[in-house]
């Protein structure tokens, strides 16, 4: 039995697919099977990874009659995971070479942590235009603003995902799914852990913020309210629960102009 189970959720990702998975064939660390679960796909997705699961002894293709979003997907995967770890993965990222190695030796070395991720370094067809930079420890006071550790990058401890009921299927956190989730294992006394250096590229769009729809600020606003309590964090926080509505509510020109503001950068970080 292998050591990883790499879950992913695929869907419309027929253009990146075959990259992303090249970049987990490419691990120096290599003790790992890969379970995508297709959902839905109007796309060539789902003959992409049946082609790999022919060609690949150590891959699971599941498949579902409709699209169900990513929660539900994920807990398909996280099902047919009997390993010791797991680890996520995007249809439409490139895990650098050492990622699992680095990931999994720091569990192996901090038996007291539950999850560990990395940053993610973002491109798009021009380029690497970001580079975010993790915190360590997760605290708290880290679930404020955004989610405290990275979903697509994560490596977790099976029993841990599966100890808080895997991820909570509800529409009210489709995109924020990750966010809960690591809101229910602080929740029941786990420790996670954000690294320092990059080793995931995430596919992203420079102006993904700004076109958000009203659903995901929703999303946003209610995963923050449910989960502010859950780690302990003051009721006077819940201030930036309102957030993403508030930006939502604001024409683009005028959010822009206002998150400048050294008064209001805090709130609009």
């Amino acid at each position: 039995m292998p050591r990883i189970s790499v879950l992913m959720g695929i869907y419309n990702c027929a253009s990146t697919l075959q990259e992303a998975l090249d970049s987990l064939y490419a691990q120096t660390y290599q003790d790992f099977q890969i379970i995508m679960c297709e959902d839905g796909s109007t796309d060539s997705t789902y003959d992409i990874a049946i082609e790999n699961q022919k060609k690949h002894s150590n891959i699971i293709v599941l498949r579902n009659e409709k699209n169900m979003g990513l929660n539900y997907t994920l807990n398909r995967c996280l099902d047919k995971a009997d390993t010791e770890l797991i680890a996520r993965m995007d249809g439409d990222d490139i895990s650098k070479p050492e990622r699992f190695e680095i990931e999994v030796e720091f569990l192996d070395e901090h038996p007291e942590y539950s999850v560990v991720s990395t940053p993610c370094t973002y491109f798009d067809k021009d380029g690497i235009f970001r580079v975010a930079v993790g915190r360590g420890d997760v605290k708290p006071e880290h679930f404020i603003y955004r989610s405290p550790v990275s979903h697509a990058p994560c490596m977790a401890r099976t029993e841990v995902f599966k100890a808080v009921g895997g991820y909570t299927v509800n529409n009210f956190l489709l995109r924020v799914e990750d966010y809960n989730l690591w809101f229910k294992i602080y929740h029941a006394g786990y420790k996670l852990y954000q690294m320092h250096d990059s080793y995931y590229l995430m596919r992203d769009d420079r102006n993904a913020t700004l076109r958000r729809t009203w659903k995901n600020r929703r999303n946003e606003f209610y995963v923050k309210w449910i989960g502010y309590p859950m780690v302990g964090l003051p009721w006077y926080t819940r201030i930036h629960c309102f957030r993403p509505l508030i930006i939502g509510l604001l024409p683009n020109f005028l959010y822009q102009k206002v998150r400048r503001s050294p008064l209001m950068r805090k709130f609009f970080k």
